[in-house]
């Protein structure tokens, strides 16, 4: 199933510019790929405002979040992958959503090899089997 993050992010943006706030994009700065102006994180974050007045060419993708900024006056190029956002809110009332480090519902889940309990569905749908062993 393909990560819930990014469709969530879209819709908070959506919320909070037509309610008239200010988003902010709260980033993890020292996962890989991160593209930011790096005199601006303090404790490996960074927070972006990304209201349509502040940036230009927002895309909020399935993969990453790009736009161009300015940053001390200077337009910037910026890229966050979705992985990196660890929020998006309202500047005004702080009205957003903070993400999990790493969500149990994006990408592929390792097989649970443990053995099924007595409540577990699958060991109602298998009948034990018994050996003899000399």
């Amino acid at each position: 199933m393909t990560p819930s993050r990014p469709y969530i992010m879209r819709a908070l943006y959506e919320w909070i510019v037509d309610n008239d706030c200010t988003p902010y994009l709260l980033v993890d700065a020292e996962v890989p790929g991160v593209d930011v102006p790096r005199q601006y994180v303090k404790d490996g974050q960074i927070v972006l405002n990304i209201s349509p007045s502040a940036v230009i060419d927002l895309q909020i993708g399935n993969e990453a979040v790009n736009f161009n900024g300015r940053f001390g006056g200077v337009a910037t190029d910026i890229l966050v992958p979705v992985i990196a956002v660890v929020g998006i809110y309202a500047r005004e009332n702080g009205q957003g959503m903070v993400f999990e480090p790493e969500d149990e519902d994006e990408g592929p889940q390792p097989p649970d090899d443990t053995p099924p309990g007595p409540g577990s569905n699958q060991s109602r749908l298998e009948r034990p089997s018994l050996k003899v062993v000399k």
